[in-house]
């Protein structure tokens, strides 16, 4: 081990070996080409019913959380709507669980696999609300943790909600390795699995994903029980997908086939995310387009062969929001409900305003999460780093803003709209990206069926826009 070259190019060279040693999962038994694998055996082969899911999480805090209706926000919004229109806003409250957000049943089954498997330890690079849950996680099985970060920008200057985030991770005991923006993080997590042998608690692991589902069949059988109904709708922050997966993935496992699957992310378009200079002129860290138009039109991107995180194998629709709406509706929330959360859950609350404005009064739609706030997680930390960046922000039209230049806080709820993404145009560009990693003739039949159920369309449609990728 000592004599091994660590240099980038050597590193990573070897990181299908490395991936395999972290993880226990031999990923070449379900790939079939380029572009294609067997999804539904690899997630199966974790070999986890959810009933084993459900007492695993029950044993270190997670899950069963409650679902609260938001009367007071329904009725706000059916004062703005068409007569008889103003569905129902449900909340599943993840803030309640260990660690503070949903992220911590993605950490559970990783815990319990490593602990099963023997590591010792288990790492994650994350900026997120996932670092934290590792480590929560981590240290009720007993094993270590190290989180790996990107907190600052060149001038050694980071986000607080980064910094917060951080934090938390310490607080449980995790190791945090904090670095600047740049392409050294999937570097050093590959370097640190393999001189620690620890577990890599990745977020696109099929453990992770499944975790992620006891999510979705909670919130059919809660809404059962309070509505006597399935949920018209679930809206669901998007940003690497796999919030969006694993619920999607719950509800269909609990029989809600027509359940609309929402996702929502904060627009942040022209903005880079490994942009030195963009870094900071953001007020999101995750739950925004830098992350969730790239990770949807190709998935596969991430630090393990094959993401088990699928999210337009599962979206019907795609939602875009401003950060000043989602800053004025985690006010509101907390004004009129009583309900102190943080902004990036509270983005698919400020897409569920514009959707029940659309839907029947006897509908139902549901914010599948929340997360913890304080400190720099606290929207008005955001703005004050904002403005500390250079940042305008006022009261107006939030369709004025400019992502990086301004942020534009809604002065009523009316202007709460937010815009709908155009999912064929999301779909084509997954296509081009296939066709980039596996020339279109060489395309057979299992690939034809595999990207028709990753694009949630038949087959017929991926036979018909072949021509456009110049076949």
């Amino acid at each position: 081990m000592n004599n091994r070259d660590m240099s980038y190019e050597a590193v990573m060279s070897r990181k299908n070996e490395i991936m395999k040693a972290s993880l226990g999962i031999d990923f070449d038994d379900f790939i079939h080409s380029p572009i294609t694998f067997d999804y539904e055996r690899m997630m199966a082969e974790t070999g986890y019913s959810h009933e084993d899911i459900a007492r695993i999480q029950h044993e270190t805090k997670v899950g069963n959380t409650p679902l609260f209706e938001l009367h007071n926000l329904t009725r706000a919004v059916r004062r703005i709507s068409p007569p008889g229109k103003g569905a129902r806003i449900f909340l599943k409250d993840e803030a309640a669980n260990a660690s503070g957000s949903f992220k911590a049943r993605r950490a559970s089954i990783s815990a319990y696999e490593a602990a099963a498997k023997g590591y010792r330890g288990m790492i994650a690079a994350t900026s997120g609300n996932y670092g934290a849950a590792v480590a929560s996680q981590a240290v009720q099985r007993g094993l270590k943790a190290i989180i790996i970060q990107e907190v600052f920008d060149s001038r050694g200057v980071g986000q607080p909600e980064i910094i917060e985030k951080g934090r938390k991770c310490e607080a449980y005991g995790a190791e945090v390795l904090k670095l600047s923006v740049g392409p050294e993080l999937f570097y050093l997590l590959l370097r640190t699995l393999e001189e620690t042998h620890y577990f890599n608690a990745s977020l696109y692991t099929p453990f992770g994903i499944r975790g992620v589902e006891s999510l979705g069949l909670e919130i059919a059988q809660q809404v059962r029980e309070e509505c006597g109904q399935d949920p018209d709708a679930v809206v669901i922050t998007h940003a690497g997908g796999g919030n969006l997966t694993g619920t999607a993935r719950g509800l269909l496992a609990a029989g809600c086939d027509d359940t609309r699957i929402v996702a929502c992310s904060v627009d942040l378009s022209g903005l880079h995310m490994a942009s030195d200079r963009d870094f900071n002129r953001k007020s999101f860290t995750t739950g925004h387009t830098g992350f969730g138009v790239p990770f949807a039109t190709w998935p596969d991107r991430v630090d393990v062969p094959r993401n088990a995180a699928r999210s337009l194998r599962y979206m019907d629709e795609y939602q875009l929001v401003t950060q000043g709406e989602v800053f004025y509706v985690t006010e509101l929330l907390t004004k009129i409900e009583g309900i102190e959360r943080g902004p990036a859950g509270n983005t698919s609350l400020t897409a569920a305003i514009t959707l029940a404005r659309q839907m029947d009064q006897d509908q139902v739609v549901v914010v599948q999460e929340t997360e913890y706030t304080g400190a720099g997680k606290h929207h008005n930390s955001q703005l004050s780093f904002a403005r500390e960046n250079g940042i305008e922000v006022r009261r107006g039209d939030p369709e004025e803003s400019v992502p990086g230049q301004s942020i534009v806080i809604p002065e009523r709820l009316e202007q709460v709209r937010g815009k709908v993404q155009d999912m064929e145009r999301l779909r084509s560009s997954y296509l081009k990206n296939a066709a980039n990693h596996h020339p279109v003739d060489q395309w057979d039949e299992i690939d034809i069926g595999f990207l028709a159920a990753d694009l949630k369309v038949n087959e017929d449609w991926i036979r018909q826009h072949i021509s456009t990728l110049g076949a």
